[in-house]
């Protein structure tokens, strides 16, 4: 049992998802490019994702989740203190997409504010929610993943373009009894391998010109080996630290909802663990990789079909751009 210092006990609350009414199937993608359903779900365990419209943008699948979230969680708008929006694809550089879902919730007078650590955002997003409301800060975060990854996804580019999808997953965090909650975690970046995930143009180094759209520079662009054989270690590795950090030990957990990049690696990490299969949550093959969303969205399939239940131990843990990576512990429950 973790010690306990008088600090309170922060936890998950409710939990809700938005996503794009429209799929992506591979047999869409195999008119699109030289590929087919079998290649791509041997390799990626993918059979399809979800993509927004045109006009849709990260915020209104944020919302749509928050809501979800807030009616779990029994929790009014005005109860809302804090909002962190995990994404790296906001409806505009500025303002940050948090302030849009504010905005459409009709929460007034908070703060709002995006966390970029790609897809790792959601756990990052979680801990630094945690330690506001420890803070005594506020007394209810609504923390948000959502990516519209189909948005900067080069369809020219067979590699990559089989991967991603839209949505959003959001929780209501809030104080929780003792010994239930976010028990610990463990967070970690390399800026030395900031190119093996990363969107070339549209920033300040390199501003949108003539050049960087004719060059394709404003698509996401992956070094798939590279980022496979760091993610098969760093996710064992994260999962290990966070346990330590709270007194757990890895037969403990109950379950395992890792980052949805690609069966493969998430088989690998399992692996790694020498954590059964089973306990190992993996919705990859309806949404695809959806970044900030997927530890969300997966956590709340494993939800709604009763793999968490109250008193479930579980490892949420991801890695992404930056490169980014870790992992955080949750005690299920109220």
């Amino acid at each position: 049992m973790e010690s306990y210092n008088g600090t309170r006990s922060i936890g998950i609350l409710g939990i809700g998802t938005g996503v794009p009414a429209d799929t992506l199937t591979n047999a869409d993608l195999e008119k699109m490019v030289d590929t087919s359903d079998e290649w791509i779900r041997t390799r990626t365990g993918i059979s399809e994702r979800r993509k927004s419209k045109p006009e849709e943008a990260a915020s209104d699948f944020g919302a749509a989740a928050a809501r979800q979230a807030m009616e779990a969680a029994g929790v009014r708008p005005d109860q809302i203190g804090l909002i962190i929006c995990a994404t790296f694809t906001p409806d505009n550089m500025c303002p940050s997409t948090a302030c849009h879902i504010q905005r459409m919730l009709g929460i007034e007078r908070v703060i709002a504010f995006d966390l970029n650590a790609a897809c790792t955002g959601f756990v990052y997003a979680l801990t630094t929610a945690k330690y506001y409301l420890q803070s005594g800060i506020c007394d209810y975060a609504l923390v948000v993943g959502v990516d519209v990854l189909t948005k900067i996804t080069d369809y020219q580019d067979r590699a990559t373009c089989i991967l991603f999808g839209d949505g959003a997953g959001a929780v209501v965090l809030g104080e929780v009894a003792h010994g239930k909650g976010l028990l610990g975690e463990y967070l970690s970046a390399d800026g030395r391998l900031s190119e093996a995930i990363y969107v070339p143009a549209g920033g300040s180094r390199k501003p949108t010109t003539e050049n960087t759209l004719r060059d394709r520079e404003h698509y996401l662009r992956m070094k798939g080996n590279e980022v496979f054989r760091f993610a098969v270690n760093i996710l064992g590795e994260s999962v290990e630290k966070a346990l330590e950090r709270c007194g757990r030990k890895i037969e403990e957990l109950d379950v395992v909802i890792p980052h949805q990049a690609n069966i493969r690696i998430i088989e690998a990490a399992a692996k790694r663990l020498s954590v059964p299969r089973e306990r190992f949550v993996v919705n990859v093959e309806k949404y695809g990789n959806t970044s900030a969303a997927s530890i969300p969205l997966a956590m709340a399939d494993a939800v709604a079909d009763g793999r968490i239940k109250d008193g479930s131990l579980l490892a949420l843990v991801a890695f992404g751009g930056g490169l980014t990576w870790g992992a955080t512990i949750v005690r299920w429950g109220r």
